[in-house]
């Protein structure tokens, strides 16, 4: 920050000018109030600023054009501060972004819980996850389509090839989708996510055998941990069943893929954030619908439907609603903390995200816990950790 002030502002201080010829300051420059002009970088306003204080200079400087009065520049900085003004305004900025940074977390953390428990009555209730995770995809882009259509959001740019490209991200994360919630109506929504707390082993191993990456030793020592958690977790289960173990599985390698095309092919792309993942919505729903019915039906969807409202009564409506609302919501947050900080930021955020859906899910579901599994799903998580570092 600097301040622009004229020579006539600074005859009200005590020896000024004498300090300009010889470059030495008295501590306090001015012992009375004064209003100097406070010139900005790449703002061509000006504001006037309050200074009450006595003031220390930092840096000076002459500026101006010939034939006109010359203007003295100067960098300043309080008398009780221990450092300038400007610098004073980087430290409230990183304050500030760091701040945001922590509420993008927390709403990512508490969205998540949210939808997994709603996610897993509705599951509970009525058990057809094909359409469920369609549901999931439709409100999303419907949320998305009226904020586009009223100018709330900005209405993304695309063009064909954009979705051509898009196309292979949304199969794997269509696939991804689906196979979670399948996982999560046979098995514990604890369990699920200590499975899915594995997917770093997947991108190690795709990355390496597919693409041909090398990583430093500390990353795959890290897989250790990881894959020996899930694996205890996974034969002290006490609710196990395959299928859900196998969809949590198919859902890491779908989601390890999903990483590796969007990283792949969005390169460069002016489409991210919100609108990314508004975007994937979309196309994953136009991909998923005709599966959907294919796997499912409508026959069923219909008597289950009216099954569930049978024993559980209209708020089941709500749960539907609910799940599919947040899921949207806390992806779309997710996407949006990812394009303010940086991938290892994302990834320990991530790692914290499953570490309170497994305990509140646990506690909302009353799922027993054998010590053991606790242990391994601990092991699993700290080789997650480890992983996020390892990486950095």
């Amino acid at each position: 920050m600097s301040f622009s002030i004229k020579q006539s502002a600074l005859t009200t201080c005590t020896d000024v000018s004498n300090s300009v010829a010889h470059k030495r300051w008295p501590s306090p420059i001015c012992r009375h109030s004064f209003s100097p002009s406070l010139n900005l970088q790449n703002n061509s306003k000006r504001t006037n600023l309050s200074v009450s204080r006595p003031l220390h200079i930092s840096s000076i400087e002459s500026v101006g054009k010939e034939n006109k009065k010359p203007v003295i520049q100067c960098k300043a900085y309080e008398a009780d501060k221990s450092q300038p003004i400007e610098a004073a305004g980087k430290v409230k900025s990183e304050a500030a972004n760091r701040v945001k940074i922590g509420i993008y977390f927390a709403t990512w953390w508490a969205l998540n819980v949210v939808f997994n428990i709603y996610n897993k009555k509705v599951l509970n209730a009525y058990p057809y996850p094909w359409l469920t995770s369609t549901l999931s995809l439709a409100c999303g882009s419907l949320m998305m389509l009226i904020s586009w259509a009223t100018r709330i959001a900005e209405t993304p740019k695309t063009d064909f090839e954009f979705w051509k490209t898009l196309f292979p991200v949304a199969v794997a994360h269509t696939i991804g989708h689906v196979a979670a919630t399948v996982s999560m109506s046979k098995v514990a929504v604890s369990f699920t996510h200590i499975i899915k707390s594995g997917e770093p082993a997947f991108s190690v191993l795709v990355s390496r055998f597919l693409l041909g990456e090398t990583f430093p030793l500390s990353v795959y020592l890290s897989l250790i941990p990881i894959i020996g958690g899930c694996a205890l977790s996974a034969l002290t289960e006490l609710n196990f069943n395959m299928t859900g173990f196998m969809g949590a599985m198919i859902s890491n390698l779908a989601f390890v893929l999903r990483n590796i095309f969007s990283k792949k092919g969005m390169k460069g792309k002016s489409v991210s954030g919100m609108n990314y993942y508004a975007c994937l919505s979309l196309l994953s729903l136009v991909i998923l619908t005709p599966f959907a019915i294919a796997v499912e039906g409508p026959q069923m969807w219909a008597a289950g439907w009216e099954t569930a409202l049978s024993q559980i009564g209209p708020q089941f409506i709500w749960w539907v609603a609910a799940q599919s609302i947040f899921y949207h919501l806390y992806n779309q947050v997710s996407y949006m903390s990812l394009d303010e900080i940086s991938p290892l930021t994302f990834s320990v955020g991530n790692t914290m995200k499953r570490i309170s859906v497994i305990v509140s899910s646990i506690i909302i579901f009353h799922t027993p816990v054998q010590p053991v599994n606790a242990l391994g799903a601990a092991i699993a998580i700290l080789g997650t950790f480890l992983y996020s570092q390892a990486k950095a």
